[in-house]
């Protein structure tokens, strides 16, 4: 996995950043909720909305054991661990990700029920067949080689569960316009086309590849952030926050790229044979 997505997401500071935003908000960190966090920590595209989404689609079960790759802070990990009462282990290359992430998952009181691990989604600390599924949400677009990265998740999971994915794959109209919210200028940006997808992951020993378009829903998010930004109107709360200044054109470029054919965003779901 390249460490360019590390640089675009975080250059220090998150934990304080989420801390000063909660109490602009009025939220108090003695009694902080997962839903209360909701708005801020699922640090994809679409945020909460698209990991309510997500999980809806996974068949989770109660006591399965989840591999959340490129976790971030930790929001999807908590949130699916209190849905489903599942145990989740995420690991992100970030470190200041995973340090806030532990924090986080520390004030909700869920340290026994979400493990986080500072470490790379391409090579995976983990014992073969480990887990009862696995998902990564917004974390492909910087990972150069995707077939060995899909290889080491089949690696850790058992046989016949489930491994999800959301990403912005490479549309028919050529490379994105920059920056993008997984990359300032183009560089650990590896995007190929779904039906790239499709096959790497035939080819690492899936099956039952389910794929759903998912532009319509992420350009109309996009849409409803830039119309609230050029509003004055941003919610206290939000990814924007953890974006910092560069937001705005990242999420105007991304909702370009979009309606141009730039990138074709989808949503996976498919099974270990």
């Amino acid at each position: 996995m390249s460490d360019g997505g590390s640089r675009q997401w975080s250059d220090g500071g998150i934990l304080d950043r989420i801390l000063s935003a909660l109490a602009a908000a009025g939220v108090d960190r003695d009694v902080l909720t997962v839903k209360a966090l909701a708005p801020l920590d699922h640090f994809h595209a679409r945020g909460f909305p698209a990991s309510v989404e997500l999980g809806d689609a996974m068949p989770i079960e109660a006591g399965h054991r989840l591999l959340d790759i490129g976790c971030g802070i930790g929001g999807p990990a908590r949130y699916y661990a209190e849905r489903f009462a599942c145990h989740v282990t995420g690991i992100d290359i970030t470190e200041d990700f995973i340090d806030a992430a532990k924090n986080l998952t520390e004030l909700v009181g869920l340290e026994d029920s979400v493990e986080l691990h500072l470490g790379d989604g391409s090579r995976l600390p983990f014992p073969d067949s480990s887990f009862d599924g696995a998902y990564a949400q917004h974390v492909t677009m910087n990972i150069e080689d995707r077939s060995s990265f899909f290889s080491e998740v089949a690696r850790v999971l058992k046989p016949g569960t489930f491994f999800a994915i959301t990403e912005h794959g490479l549309g028919e109209a050529g490379a994105p316009h920059y920056p993008v919210p997984w990359s300032s200028d183009g560089s650990g940006s590896f995007l190929i086309t779904p039906d790239e997808t499709y096959r790497l992951l035939q080819e690492a020993g899936f099956q039952h590849i389910i794929a759903e378009d998912t532009g319509t829903k992420y350009l109309a998010g996009y849409k409803k952030a830039i119309e609230l930004a050029e509003a004055g109107k941003l919610p206290p709360l939000g990814i924007h926050v953890l974006m910092g200044r560069s937001a705005p054109e990242k999420t105007v470029n991304a909702a370009r790229n979009i309606e141009e054919g730039r990138t074709h965003p989808i949503q996976i779901l498919c099974t270990k044979a």
